[in-house]
């Protein structure tokens, strides 16, 4: 079947349909970026130490792990919109928990009931927009939510640069951190609102067996008939496949190459060192001289939209240069900036404190390096190189090791910093990204203007990983 004309104007409710459950994307980036402005007061209030902030912040983390897990059941049983809705409710607990917390304890534990919020939402919400979304404008869809991580970030750390500049919030000496953390029960909720309104997915519809009722939902977003007909086409073309990732990881190898590629992109993607500066940006502020906590977090801010700006490159040229060109470009820019940095700080700043704004200047062009390569383009990719038939499993692979590597960084580096120094810390880091120029030499495809189906049966056919997007 010919794909439809574009329509002239997409209806209001498909814009709906997008922000609010783009609001995910938004709740993930806030929850991940506020526990970094928050740390330096909560250290002080429960008067305890690095580790225990490093277990602080990686309980969100290990919490999401746990959550992508229970994701593909609880979307397949309850729905994508329901499950979304669950994930809402529990935003809005987890984060007045954490506000409310009377220790680490507390908030360690109610910071891991929060991750299973972040976790359901990084899997369930784009899940629903790729199968909601009406073709002209998915791809617009998606990456809206994969924008609004970023802004997400942005606004904790504004968030928390704003409430750092009060000594004492309702009267109790560092209750602003509370704040911080609890203030993301109000967009938590206007989400839940949000979604209330919002139609469920047509394709779990379909595999439900409720067939008129996915086709009332696009008649609810306003498509013509030609274009419902062509998502109906494609909705059932696509239940044909039968998934059955778990037999054909125990049964082909070629498979299990797929699913061993894209494990080892995203522990490479969280190996740049990338969330040890969304996590940890006051310190590393404060180790390039910058001792002011009001010069710390506006650094932080500073650190979170350049990495909303630069995240446009990609966008911009993926689809041109092509997705290799940009990752070896960006693991070079991001391995000299963080040797860079490495060296700076081994030149002892408390002495030369000009070195410090050098060294914070190359660390926004990691940032940029970051944002225009391996951020965006290696989940690209990973979507990419599954099978259909083994997708849905691969996915969740990919998104569980994210999590689990992101969490692993989180609650080591200050240890890497007591124990190897600031310096040497980064130029670890900054090696990292050279030798994983290597990786992507040897193992990843080149994927650009190549077919789904046209990977999938280079890779099924024996070809080696890094020809199969040939």
């Amino acid at each position: 079947m010919p794909n439809p004309p574009a329509p002239k104007k997409v209806s209001f409710i498909v814009y709906f349909i997008g922000f609010t459950a783009a609001l995910a994307g938004l709740l993930f980036g806030l929850d991940v970026g506020v526990i970094s402005g928050a740390q330096h007061f909560i250290e002080q209030d429960f008067k305890i130490g690095d580790k225990e902030i490093e277990i602080i912040v990686s309980a969100l983390l290990w919490g999401a792990v746990f959550g992508t897990l229970i994701s593909g059941v609880l979307s397949s049983h309850f729905g994508r919109r329901r499950t979304i809705l669950v994930s809402a409710v529990i935003f809005v607990i987890g984060s007045l928990a954490c506000s409310m917390a009377h220790n680490e304890h507390t908030l360690i534990i109610s910071r891991f009931f929060l991750g299973i919020a972040v976790g359901v939402a990084s899997f369930t919400a784009p899940l629903y927009l790729s199968e909601i979304a009406p073709r002209t404008v998915r791809g617009s869809m998606i990456s809206m939510y994969q924008l609004m991580i970023t802004i997400g970030i942005v606004l904790a750390f504004l968030s928390d640069t704003w409430l750092a500049s009060y000594a004492t919030f309702g009267g109790v000496t560092g209750g602003h951190w509370r704040v911080m953390l609890g203030i993301i029960a109000i967009p938590a909720a206007v989400m839940f609102t949000g979604v209330l309104f919002l139609p469920e997915s047509p394709r779990w519809l379909f595999l439900k067996g409720f067939k008129e009722h996915a086709v009332n939902v696009f008649k609810r977003m306003h498509l013509d008939d030609v274009e419902i007909a062509a998502e109906v086409q494609e909705i059932e073309d696509s239940m044909k496949v039968k998934q059955n990732g778990f037999q054909m990881f125990l049964k082909n190898s070629n498979f299990r190459r797929a699913i061993g590629l894209g494990i080892g992109l995203q522990i490479i993607q969280q190996l740049t060192g990338i969330n040890v500066v969304m996590y940890y940006a006051p310190k590393i502020f404060a180790l390039a001289g910058f001792e002011n906590v009001s010069e710390q977090m506006w650094g932080t801010v500073i650190v979170g939209i350049t990495n909303v700006l630069a995240t446009f490159i990609a966008i911009a040229f993926v689809d041109r240069l092509g997705r290799k060109p940009i990752m070896y470009a960006g693991f070079l820019v991001m391995g000299l900036a963080l040797l860079t940095v490495g060296l700076l700080f081994n030149m002892d700043i408390e002495k030369n404190p000009g070195l410090g704004y050098p060294a914070i200047g190359a660390l926004l062009v990691f940032i940029v390096g970051f944002a225009m390569s391996a951020g965006p383009i290696i989940w690209v990719i990973c979507s990419e190189i599954y099978p259909l038939a083994g997708r849905d499993l691969g996915v969740t692979c990919s998104t569980a090791t994210n999590w689990i590597s992101n969490a692993i960084v989180g609650q080591t580096f200050l240890t890497m910093l007591a124990t190897f120094g600031g310096g040497n810390t980064f130029l670890l880091y900054g090696g990292l990204n050279a030798l994983f120029i290597i990786f992507f030499v040897i193992f990843v495809p080149e994927t650009k203007g190549i077919s789904l189906e046209q990977i999938e049966r280079n890779l099924m056919s024996g070809r080696i990983l890094r020809k199969i997007g040939r």
